[in-house]
Order: structure tokens, then C-alpha cells, then sequence
């Protein structure tokens, strides 16, 4: 079957697990379990990954991420930080995060890419839960993505908010009333070829930049969550070969 990428170390405790399905291809898959069944005030869940060089390396989650109601002045804090060693490839594809009303998270990941280092990742968001008529009238929200190449920034996102999110969200230059958006970000040589199809397959509620040669990002903006899936999964298809994790699918 030729090379394979393999566990190498892994070490976990607490409620925080990760899982490793039977595998399909050249490349390990690994998903991430929070058993707890989702994200409170106080709580605090850490992830350190390396994708070494050579290898191919799928990140995801068994299930949607919950932020639950926390209590004033705790937050939950989820902290990530990914290296991708030269000529590896990381797809960190975790899927959705609910926020619920009340709610506190404090989010950070950070990706180091080496040279020839090569990264698809996603971080979907979902405004509350539409099917429950809940609306997002009081949450504090921390978000911090940080993407670097041989040390040097690419790319930063950062996000914080703290009151009223549903009415700042309904303002028509800031989301127009959407209940769920995504950031993917994609590193690699061959990202500019991607670029005209992503445009072309896009809703007019999303865009597609090339901010270096080798890093295109988009950003989607959707009505609620089964909206946003259906633009989505299109463009991670595209960027990873025609696959998803299999929870994705589920």
C-alpha cells in the first residue's frame, strides 16, 4: 500500500479525547471527543498537534462544538496549536460551534507552517439555535486565529464581542441578520488555480481573496446552519480531494 502517515505520541486526560477512525487512505484521521458535551464557564481544553514532515494529517471533531450559558466573569477557553513540518499536509476541519445564549468562549488557534508545509483549515460558527427559537442577546465571545510561515505572521483573525449579538449581527453591514458564518483558509502552491471555481460556486453572501500567492481565504455568511453546510462542504471537497471526514457526513 506504500507509505502511510502513523500515530506517533499522543498523550490525553480529562474530558478532552481524541479517536482515530479505521483508515481509507495514505493519511491518519484523527477526531476530536469533548465526552463533557460541550463548553462552560471555567473550563479550559488544550490540543497540541504536529504533522511531521511527509505526512498527511486530518484533524476533526466527532460532533458540533457547544458553548453553553457561564457564569459572570468566567469564560471557557479552547486553545489549539498545529505545526506542519515541511511537506506535510494539515486539514484541520473540526465542525461546527453553537453558541447558546449566555454563553463565554475564549478561542485561540494557532498554525505554524514550515516551508513547502501545506494547510486546509475551517472554523464554522453558529449563531444560537434557530429550530429552537433562541436568539443570542447576551454572550462574551473571544476568537483569535493566527497563522504563521517559518515564523512570520500570514495571516491574523481576531474577533471579541460582549452584550447583544443577534441585534449587532442583524445590521445590515455587519452580517444582514445571519445565524451562521465560516472561515476557511487554504495554504498552498496550487491555491491560486482553486480561486475562479470558489467564486464561481459561491453564494452572494460569501467571498474568495488570495492574500498571497500561496494563501486564499473565504468567508461565508449564511441563514443558519444546514444554509451554511450546503456552501461549505463544496469548497472543502474542492481544497482536500474530493473527501471529508467521515463525521461530516453523519
Amino acid at each position: 500500500m506504500g507509505p502511510r502517515t502513523v500515530l506517533d505520541t499522543l498523550r490525553q486526560s480529562g474530558s478532552f479525547k481524541c479517536l482515530f477512525p479505521r483508515p481509507s487512505s495514505a493519511g491518519l484521521d484523527a477526531v476530536l471527543l469533548n465526552t463533557a458535551g460541550g463548553v462552560t464557564g471555567g473550563d479550559s481544553f488544550r490540543f497540541t498537534g504536529k504533522a511531521a514532515s511527509g505526512t498527511t494529517l486530518t484533524l476533526t471533531t466527532q460532533a458540533c462544538e457547544r458553548a453553553y450559558k457561564a457564569q459572570p466573569e468566567e469564560f471557557g477557553q479552547i486553545v489549539n496549536h498545529l505545526t506542519v513540518e515541511p511537506n506535510a499536509r494539515l486539514n484541520w476541519l473540526p465542525q461546527e460551534t453553537i453558541l447558546f445564549n449566555g454563553s463565554a468562549l475564549d478561542r485561540r488557534l494557532k498554525i505554524e507552517l514550515a516551508p513547502e508545509a501545506q494547510m486546509l483549515m475551517v472554523e464554522p460558527l453558529i449563531f444560537g439555535r434557530a429550530a429552537m427559537g433562541e436568539t443570542l442577546t447576551d454572550i462574551r465571545l473571544r476568537d483569535r486565529i493566527e497563522i504563521h510561515r517559518q515564523g512570520r505572521p500570514v495571516f491574523l483573525d481576531a474577533m471579541r464581542f460582549s452584550g447583544d449579538f443577534h441585534n449587532h449581527l442583524a445590521r445590515p453591514h455587519i452580517a444582514n441578520g445571519a445565524g451562521a458564518m465560516a472561515l476557511v483558509v487554504f495554504a498552498s502552491a496550487s491555491a491560486g488555480a482553486h480561486l475562479d471555481a470558489i467564486r464561481q460556486g459561491l453564494p452572494e453572501t460569501a467571498g474568495a481573496s488570495l492574500i498571497h500567492d500561496d494563501l486564499m481565504v473565504i468567508r461565508i455568511l449564511a441563514d443558519n446552519g444546514f444554509a451554511l453546510r450546503r456552501n461549505l462542504l463544496p469548497v472543502l471537497r474542492r481544497l482536500n480531494t474530493d473527501t471529508l471526514p467521515r463525521c461530516w457526513m453523519l
